[in-house]
């Protein structure tokens, strides 16, 4: 079985290509220089090579403030390369694995959004991904659209890293504490998304529609990075204070969604994937960034 993994080199892609896959499973993970998903020829050529049981696209524009300013390339990939593998994954009856965001939605809600919540991005960022969306449930029935969000993991940029930088270089750090939202391990979000894949590669009554990973309970960015320095900590690295301030105090291009809390009921109830404490996988993370909690 082979499946087709795009975004290979982002936190999600690295965790898919490090995922213990199940014995008969070919991975395919080419770089963004040998397949441009922009391109229908280079998609259809690609497809064509290899009889593929699943598509997972990880691959996104996800730089969200510089996206205000560079909106078509933004559109380009968020928007047409879904739309584009859509259609070519459908004419070949193959399924699509889709991963979205919290982006999508405006942020003023209460509670934890449901998939079917209605949409109202407020970012070049939000309204691109939430086109893709909607290209990939026009474009190719079976499908899984994956909304995640506030990922982190041991690679590349991301929120852990930062704080884990910033708490080595300054005696205070201020972060946005009236942000809400559910940390998400790239690793485990990995593992649900080959799930998924597996189980629509071997079931054509596989349940298909829009589906929300994060792990599990909810916290503010804020609380978030002080629970990172507390981790840190305990495994010998510096202790800072982190102080909280309003995301008035803290202006950026694109605006963020107050409220990021995803509810993920459907997906268990759908794919049986109960995802784990946000807490529980920050340490893992910790424990490959820092080292092991420290004996007292």
């Amino acid at each position: 079985m082979d499946i087709l993994i795009l975004g290979g080199a982002g936190q999600v892609g690295t965790e898919l290509q490090a995922f213990s896959w199940p014995d008969g499973v070919r991975i395919h993970a080419p770089d963004r220089h040998s397949l441009d998903i922009t391109d229908e020829e280079a998609i259809a050529a690609a497809l064509d090579a290899r009889a593929y049981a699943a598509v997972i696209n990880t691959a996104a524009y996800t730089a969200v403030d510089k996206a205000e300013s560079e909106v078509a390339a933004t559109w380009r990939l968020n928007a047409l390369a879904p739309a584009l593998l859509a259609a070519e994954t459908k004419w070949r009856g193959i399924p699509l694995v889709h991963v979205s965001t919290d982006y999508v939605f405006d942020g003023s809600g209460e509670g934890f959004y449901a998939p079917d919540a209605p949409v109202d991005p407020r970012s070049v960022y939000g309204a691109s991904k939430a086109a893709g969306e909607m290209a990939v449930r026009s474009g190719n029935p079976r499908h899984a659209i994956v909304r995640t969000a506030w990922v982190v993991s041991p690679h590349r940029g991301n929120f852990v890293k930062t704080m884990l930088r910033l708490s080595g270089e300054r005696d205070r750090l201020t972060v946005v504490d009236d942000q809400h939202g559910c940390p998400t391990s790239a690793a485990d979000l990995a593992g649900a998304l080959a799930t998924i894949a597996l189980r629509m590669a071997g079931d054509e009554a596989a349940p298909t529609g829009t589906f929300h990973c994060v792990n599990d309970g909810a916290t503010t960015w804020c609380d978030f990075a002080r629970a990172i320095v507390a981790g840190a900590a305990r495994r010998g690295g510096r202790s800072v204070p982190v102080e909280g301030i309003s995301t008035a105090a803290y202006p950026t291009p694109a605006k963020r969604p107050a409220n990021s809390r995803l509810s993920t009921r459907s997906l268990t109830d759908a794919y049986g994937i109960a995802p784990r404490p946000w807490e529980a996988a920050l340490d893992d993370i910790l424990d490959r960034l820092v080292g092991p909690v420290r004996s007292n």
